[in-house]
């Protein structure tokens, strides 16, 4: 993402402390199992970091991307097999909430801060 890129994403909803906060959650980017998180809202810059245990994670991209252009492989990004097990671990954690196509999410890659 340029520099331009970025002066382009809107304020900030949210702090890149509360991007992951679930335990589950945490041991899966420990383990190297989720590089992404989506959120409803924009936690982070690109160069933000994270730490967990001790280890640090860098945010390498930030975009918008739509429930409806999710694939297997993203799921796995989550750490879930597939977009099924992901819609379902979502709608448990929000009860009542729609799973519509349409609906927007950002997207926080990241990956290990290399030493």
């Amino acid at each position: 993402m340029t520099n331009s890129e970025k002066t382009n994403l809107p304020p900030k909803t949210c702090s890149v402390e509360r991007l992951i906060t679930k335990e589950s959650d945490i041991e899966l980017v420990l383990q190297g199992k989720k590089t992404a998180t989506r959120r409803n809202g924009r936690y982070a810059d690109v160069g933000e970091i994270m730490d967990f245990n001790g280890q640090s994670f860098v945010i390498d991209a930030v975009y918008i991307q739509t429930l409806g252009e999710l694939t297997d492989a993203h799921a796995q990004q989550e750490g879930f097999e597939s977009v099924e097990d992901y819609k379902q671990s979502i709608l448990s954690y929000h009860p009542g909430m729609p799973w519509l196509p349409q609906m927007t999410v950002w997207v926080h890659e990241f990956s290990p801060v290399k030493a």
